[in-house]
């Protein structure tokens, strides 16, 4: 039976709080559309992404941008993560609070009003590392933290040419690294890079050049003495090529010299979309591994109109759900039913989503179609559904509600 929340229910912002109770039936007792991750699937992309960072000698700093949920930077950290990588400080300050002790800022730091939390941060003894990739923004950072009689840890992002940050020239980094040996307040941990931004006819190829690049230059910075650490940070690392750097940090020579880190955000619940392509891959490139990441965040929502044949209106929109590319229609329920109970979505697709209203082109054969059945979505892009929402559930496999988390964009 459906909750009815008294006045009392409702936090001073007018969210909803404190209604949903452990067993909670998701199919019957919750307010949908709604952003599940399913427990399973969750559990073995935690333990897969940890254990194919350890067989690399590799540490792994999952980048919590995609989700910004403590619970799960929790279970990340418990699985044996290195820390949690962020791209903003009001990010690291917020996975802070929860807990996290390690942050990697894979981004420049401007501004003084970032440098201060950054600087409080440290104080209150989070161990914090951010990018730089120009003289200006170091002196700016050498500046402000020299003053403040703090020791920053930076790592020189490696850029390359028609990407976004990062120096393109090996020599700059060379140059900038012996800048920061200089200056007060600065403590140099290392190297970042970022292999998206590798692009051309032959991607594979461009990436195992860029990877070779950073194990070149940590090298070169720790022979020439300018790395203010005993093994010298070497990082880089997103959800889709992760295989391809991880060969390159196993095979370059960095085994028990250096601190190599894979920084991975999506596979936690990995996709139905660009990462299930890029898993694939993945496995293709990979005949030892097995299994691979599997999808465990999906929305639910339920019909709400049948206002013509063929057109089924979802009660769930460009609000709800990233739009990278079209929600997939993954599975139907009746309201109240059961997980075991499935009806068919064959033939379905979405043909346009609005910002609460989704479209769904039905084929001849829908002619089951109940107002209030339930559909399961997957969505491409994770990163692109969190932000939508203060809340998740975390589900079992009969749908029952393990638990509700909190997101902290």
């Amino acid at each position: 039976m459906a909750h009815s929340p008294s006045s009392s229910s409702f936090d001073a912002k007018g969210c909803h709080k404190g209604t949903l109770e452990t067993g909670d039936r998701l199919l019957a007792d919750v307010s949908l559309p709604a952003a599940v991750i399913h427990q399973a699937p969750l559990a073995h992309n935690l333990a897969w992404m940890q254990d194919f960072a350890r067989r690399h000698g590799a540490e792994l700093a999952p980048h919590g941008k995609t989700t910004m949920t403590p619970a799960l930077f929790r279970r990340q950290l418990e699985a044996g993560a290195w820390g949690i990588t962020l791209a903003t400080l009001p990010q690291c300050r917020a996975a802070f609070a929860e807990g996290a002790q390690r942050l990697l800022v894979a981004n420049q730091m401007v501004g003084q009003a970032n440098m201060a939390i950054a600087a409080d941060l440290i104080r209150a003894g989070a161990e914090l590392y951010v990018t730089v990739d120009s003289a200006e923004n170091l002196d700016q950072l050498g500046a402000f933290f020299g003053a403040a009689g703090i020791s920053l840890n930076i790592l020189i992002e490696v850029g390359v040419e028609g990407g976004r940050c990062g120096l393109r020239d090996d020599d700059e980094v060379m140059a900038l690294a012996r800048r920061a040996a200089t200056l007060p307040g600065i403590a140099l941990a290392g190297l970042e890079g970022y292999e998206g931004v590798v692009h051309g006819d032959d991607p594979v190829a461009g990436i195992r050049r860029y990877a070779q690049r950073l194990v070149d230059g940590v090298k070169r910075l720790a022979d020439e003495g300018l790395v203010d650490r005993d093994k010298p940070i070497v990082t880089a690392s997103g959800s889709a090529w992760y295989d391809l750097i991880a060969e390159a940090f196993r095979d370059g020579g960095l085994e028990g010299r250096f601190t190599p880190v894979l920084r991975p955000g999506c596979y936690v619940v990995h996709d139905h979309g660009i990462y299930r392509e890029a898993q694939a891959g993945v496995l293709s490139r990979r005949q030892d591994l097995h299994q691979g990441l599997e999808p465990a965040l999906e929305v639910f929502a339920q019909v709400q109109s049948l206002p013509e044949p063929g057109l089924a209106i979802v009660a769930l929109g460009k609000r709800d759900i990233g739009f990278d590319l079209a929600p997939e229609v993954l599975r139907r329920y009746r309201e109240g039913g059961q997980a075991s109970e499935l009806l068919s979505v064959e033939g379905w697709q979405v043909v346009k989503q609005m910002d609460q209203h989704t479209f769904i082109q039905l084929p001849d054969s829908a002619r089951d179609m109940r107002i209030g059945d339930v559909l399961a979505f997957g969505a491409s892009h994770p990163c692109m559904t969190f932000d939508k929402w203060r809340q998740l559930h975390l589900v079992d496999d009969a749908l029952r509600v393990v638990d509700t988390w909190a997101t902290r964009f």
